[in-house]
């Protein structure tokens, strides 16, 4: 991955958050607001690699789950970082 392209991956994940906070704000659970964003993420993850009208294979289901995890444990990992 180049630079810009992690610069561009950090822009829009603070964009995510600010929309995720601004409907916290709005009286929206946390977890409602989570769980919509995941949903939205599963669904346009299928557009990408499949396009507009196609959807995953098993193996490709299972590949992108494995990036969630990789993501999530990354994630996790710099939490405990900074807690240490």
């Amino acid at each position: 991955m180049t630079r810009s392209d992690s610069e561009v991956i950090h822009e829009c994940l603070n964009k995510f958050i600010d929309y995720a906070n601004a409907l916290k704000d709005d009286g929206i659970d946390p977890k409602i607001v989570s769980h919509a964003m995941m949903c939205a993420s599963t669904v346009y993850s299928t557009y990408a690699l499949a396009g507009n009208d196609g959807c995953l294979t098993d193996t490709g289901q299972d590949q992108l789950v494995g990036v969630y995890k990789q993501e999530l444990q990354r994630i996790q990992a710099a939490k405990k970082n900074n807690q240490a």
